[in-house]
């Protein structure tokens, strides 16, 4: 069955980052996209009901627990699409505004 993608600009940015850096915290994670932890925390728990995510456990030096993010295979490759449709959109609305850009130069 092909996964259908229908997946957020932010659930992107986050699999991008947790991906570059598996120690961040949702704290961080928020920080870095602008959005609230709430809606992190919310996103990253649907990312792990999907399987995208997995989560391992490990003890911080101040005795804290933390969390450490991976992806999993299913997630590396949704990112992968994720990204190839973002580029593809992005690519479709250069071309617009190019065309834009010239029918207001023939005016």
């Amino acid at each position: 069955m092909k996964e259908r993608i229908n997946h957020s600009e932010t659930e992107l940015e986050i699999l991008s980052n947790i991906e570059a850096n598996p120690n961040l915290t949702q704290r961080q994670i928020a920080k870095k996209l602008g959005v609230s932890l709430g809606k992190t925390n919310y996103l990253i728990q649907a990312l792990l009901g999907k399987g995208f995510l997995k989560i391992n456990n490990f003890r911080r030096s101040d005795n804290k627990l933390g969390y450490l993010y991976l992806l999993t295979p299913k997630g590396l490759e949704i990112r992968r699409k994720l990204t190839t449709l973002y580029l593809q959109r992005k690519s479709e609305e250069f071309d617009k505004l190019k065309k834009e850009m010239e029918r207001i130069k023939k005016l």
